[in-house]
């Protein structure tokens, strides 16, 4: 009886060895995968974005094609590879026993189970060595070990004023980076007609040296870094917070304990329009803008709805920016005549997408550069400065406020161009350009702050008088003196600490709708 014991014990454990063995094998080519796939498209990341757009993405309009790609190549391909080789081992084992056992081996048994063994390691831990640097795993552990807190530095913004506020447009460029302007390293200065619209010797400001701050670096992270003034950190800081566990399902807020632009400026009379041709369930970037302030949010969904012809639209994002453009022109015409009929202003925000790599020219677009992406770049600008123009020409400029500011830089991902150009470039900047009605022209605009210095910045470009000049962790560029005790009067090093720890005591609160000032 003990040696039937014995055997049955064994060949469990040979079984249990087997599906382990396979288990490691599909495990590590499905983060090698991963890992390349993420590199290819985005280049490295972080555990948060990594986190906040793997619970949110959309096949339409919010990824395409890359959505069912990483289905393929994470989900199918390595379990295909894996069943084939159980089923190619099973059949070598078995026909190795038709075969009888009097066949010698070619190699010792202790050999070829040596070679399978550090096989089968070297794909898990190359595989997990290779995801674990992609998305920034290392720099995530260390980030939980930080003493510091965003809470800590956390400031409510304080309206003392709202008697000179103002209508706003603001616009953000998809991966405007004002180093894309410079013509010694590209093929021409794609910025050209847009700076040609903005000009300084017509009043218009810019932040110089504007930084992606630390850890930011798509989309979501540029909109809530500009407009609720805080680093964009998800599921893994909030741990516990059952709100962001519904991210990609119906929630109903986003960030809802913190105080956004946009519920400012709603506390403050305000009609908060969004516009985008993507569609805005992808990260739930509707979710946000809806919970925050914004009455009215139009995405792709609403462009088809319109009638607008299906070239007018590219697979994976959604509508073109020379169309969107065009609705933004009819958007602005009604929101202006409303405000001067009710006496209350509004926030006009819109979201460009032709710039977003892959590269997609659309019809409108003339390709005059060798490198596609450099035309689609100044095509876009063009259709962006053909707007500044139009709401000049209309006499809007006289009490309208525009902000327009890239959403963050350029991704550098292994099939995305300008590696060359970029890569050891040490001087990556956002584009932005800021006009405010009747400002000083003597007036400077402090330099080298990050997008977290935007939100109290926009505000106060909206004619909004805030306490101290500060909003959440930024100060606004309009001011030279930073007051004690803020983040932005922090040592570099710590600063940057500050911005990567978890900080999950604010996140939880934040994502849990209770209010994160206190």
């Amino acid at each position: 009886m003990s040696g039937r014991v014995l055997h049955i014990t064994r060949r469990v454990g040979v079984v249990v060895g087997h599906i382990l063995v396979y288990a490691l094998i599909w495990a590590g080519l499905a983060l090698l995968i991963a890992a390349a796939g993420i590199r290819f498209f985005w280049g490295e990341i972080s555990v948060g974005q990594m986190l906040l757009n793997l619970v949110s993405v959309e096949t339409d309009g919010g990824g395409g094609a890359i959505v069912w790609i990483g289905i393929l190549g994470i989900g199918v391909v390595p379990l295909l590879i894996t069943v084939g080789i159980a089923l190619w081992q099973h059949l070598r084992r078995r026909k190795r026993r038709r075969n009888g056992d009097n066949i010698r081996p070619h190699r010792s048994p202790w050999i070829m189970r040596t070679v399978s063994t550090a096989l089968v390691g070297a794909v898990f831990v190359g595989g997990t060595t290779a995801f674990a640097s992609t998305v920034g795993l290392g720099d995530y552990i260390e980030a939980g070990n930080s003493t510091y807190d965003l809470g800590d530095y956390y400031v409510e913004p304080t309206v003392t004023s709202d008697k000179d506020k103002r209508n706003l447009v603001l616009i953000y460029l998809e991966s405007g980076e004002a180093t894309l302007a410079d013509d010694q390293l590209f093929e021409k200065d794609a910025f050209v007609p847009l700076k040609e619209a903005t000009k300084a010797s017509d009043g218009w400001q810019s932040v110089d040296d504007l930084q992606q701050y630390r850890g930011g670096g798509w989309t979501m992270a540029g909109l809530t870094s500009t407009q609720c003034g805080i680093p964009l950190k998800g599921i893994a800081s909030a741990t516990g917070s059952g709100g962001l566990n519904d991210l990609g399902g119906d929630v109903e807020t986003y960030l809802g304990g913190v105080t956004c632009l946009g519920d400012v400026l709603d506390e403050h009379g305000y009609n908060n329009v969004f516009l985008g041709g993507a569609n805005s369930s992808f990260a739930a970037k509707g979710t946000f803008l809806s919970t925050h302030g914004y009455s009215d949010v139009k995405d792709l969904s609403d462009w088809r709805a319109a009638g607008e012809p299906e070239k007018n639209f590219r697979s994976d994002w959604g509508l073109s920016d020379e169309r969107l453009m065009a609705h933004a022109k009819d958007e602005v015409d009604e929101l202006h005549a409303e405000a001067e009929k009710t006496g209350q202003p509004f926030n006009l925000s819109v979201l460009t997408l032709d710039t977003h790599e892959p590269v997609h020219v659309y019809d409108y677009c003339n390709v005059d550069t060798k490198s596609e992406v450099t035309s689609v770049f100044a095509c876009s600008m063009t259709v962006v400065a053909g707007f500044v123009d139009y709401m000049k020409e209309k006499g809007y400029l006289e009490d309208t406020a525009v902000v327009i500011m890239g959403d963050h830089l350029k991704h550098m991902s292994a099939g995305d161009a300008f590696h060359e150009q970029l890569d050891d470039n040490d001087n990556r900047t956002i584009f932005n350009r800021i006009w405010v009605p009747g400002q000083d022209e003597n007036s400077e605009l402090r330099p080298g702050v990050d997008q977290l210095n935007m939100y109290p910045t926009i505000l106060e470009a909206a004619g909004l008088t805030l306490k101290d000049h500060e909003a959440a962790l930024g100060v606004s560029a309009f001011t030279s003196k930073i007051p004690d005790g803020s983040a932005q009067a922090m040592e570099p090093d710590a600063y940057a600490e500050l911005l990567d720890s978890r900080s999950a005591q604010f996140y939880v609160k934040a994502w849990d709708g209770e209010d994160a000032a206190q």
